[in-house]
Parts: C-alpha cells; sequence; structure tokens
C-alpha cells in the first residue's frame, strides 16, 4: 500500500465551534475491512461491543469527551482497527464510509481512545500519518487528513477518550502536491478510515499497532456501531 510522509502535528486547538450543514446527509454506515492483498492475516477491523466510548447507555457513565454519541449505538460499541507487525506489511484496517458520495464536506472526526489527546501516548495510536482519513474528492483529487496531522479544530479530552473534529477551515493533505489545501463545502466521492501504522518506530511513537475509535462523524452526523 502507498503511503506519504506527512509532517507532524505542531499545535492542538481547544474549544467547539458551530458547523452549519443544510441538508441532513445520508450517511450512516462505517464498514470495517482488512485490506489484506497478501493474506498476511496481520490486520484486523471490527465493530465490539463494550468498547467504545459511553455515553450514559443504559445507565452507564458518560466520559467528558464523549456528551454525544449515535443514538443508534445501544451497545456501546468501538471500532477496533489493529496491525500487527512492521508498517512495511503491505496490509491496512480500514473502515469504508457508505453513502457520502455528493456530500459537500464540512466537518470530519471521530473519538479516539486515548486519555491525553494526541500528543499523549496513553492508548490508541495517533500519529501524523495513522489512522488518517483517506478523501476523494468528486474531481478525483485525493486528500489526506491523520489523527495528529494537521491539528484537528477540536480535541476535547476526557476520562479515557478525546474527541477529534476538523471543522471549516477544513484543511486537509493533498497527495499530489504535499500541501495543505481548504476542503472545506468540496463535494466528496468516498471517504475512508486507514491504519496502517505497525508495531515500529514507523508506525508511531506508541508502538501499538492499534486503535480504538468511536462516534465517525461527518457533518456532524456520528455513526458509532456495526
Amino acid at each position: 500500500m502507498k503511503r506519504w510522509a506527512l509532517p507532524a502535528a505542531v499545535a492542538v486547538l481547544f474549544g467547539f465551534s458551530a458547523v452549519a450543514v443544510a441538508d441532513a446527509p445520508s450517511f450512516h454506515v462505517v464498514n470495517p475491512v482488512a485490506a489484506d492483498p497478501l493474506h498476511t492475516f496481520l490486520v484486523h477491523a471490527q465493530w465490539l461491543s463494550g468498547l467504545g466510548c459511553p455515553t450514559g447507555t443504559a445507565g452507564a457513565p458518560t466520559d467528558p469527551a464523549c456528551p454525544t454519541g449515535d443514538p443508534a449505538d445501544t451497545h456501546v460499541e468501538g471500532l477496533l482497527l489493529v496491525k500487527t507487525g512492521p508498517t512495511s506489511t503491505g496490509a491496512a484496517a480500514v473502515a469504508e464510509l457508505a453513502d457520502v458520495g455528493s456530500l459537500p464536506v464540512a466537518e470530519l472526526g471521530f473519538d479516539i481512545r486515548r486519555a491525553g489527546g494526541s500528543a499523549d501516548l496513553r492508548g490508541s495510536q495517533c500519529g501524523p500519518v495513522s489512522p488518517r482519513f483517506e478523501i476523494t474528492l468528486g474531481d478525483g483529487s485525493g486528500y489526506s487528513l491523520a489523527c495528529a496531522s494537521p491539528p484537528p479544530s477540536v480535541a476535547a479530552i476526557g476520562s479515557g477518550w478525546t474527541r477529534l473534529r476538523w471543522r471549516a477551515p477544513l484543511l486537509a493533505w493533498s497527495v499530489t502536491t504535499r500541501q495543505l489545501v481548504d476542503i472545506s463545502g468540496r463535494t466528496v466521492s468516498s471517504l475512508r478510515i486507514v491504519l496502517d501504522g505497525g508495531q515500529d518506530a514507523n508506525g508511531g511513537a506508541d508502538g501499538s499497532g492499534l486503535a480504538v475509535l468511536d462516534n465517525v462523524d461527518v457533518n456532524g452526523v456520528l455513526v458509532g456501531r456495526g
């Protein structure tokens, strides 16, 4: 799998801002996929009960990072993305976001099981390359937006989770020019989240090779279950 070296994040901004979305998008499904063309069996992607960010379901406590969640998630599901071994292995854990074609993108994000924000090594992988949104626009151009680069508009830190949101100006790395480009309001053709960082230094300083995500966000609509 081709990968691009992206600059490290230089800052994390705190605080919340409103997002104006003209129409409710049809986005409602996140499909986990093991992209493993060489059949290495070193990657896995799956929604699992009891792995997500608690938002008071069935009387459970609410993590401060996740005051809102997917109302259809009744089993506190979380999305496990894992890669065993070195980053150079040609395999990735992927989450395909369905029904996003023709949407004008205004906001992207997810909640990540990481105790102290993207700069904290406790918990899930969160680096300048992986996990990342891979964004294809309607004109065929490709962009990348990783957990730690560019820095998010919102980084709300809770007890064991961090909520990351990227909002207008929605900056993403151009695959062709390696420059940050504002893609706010541009029409999306496809979206997916990719974890291909392994357990070596190239996969991130934590060396975990895995991430647990929840409440995948497209234009303010949250999906937190399989």
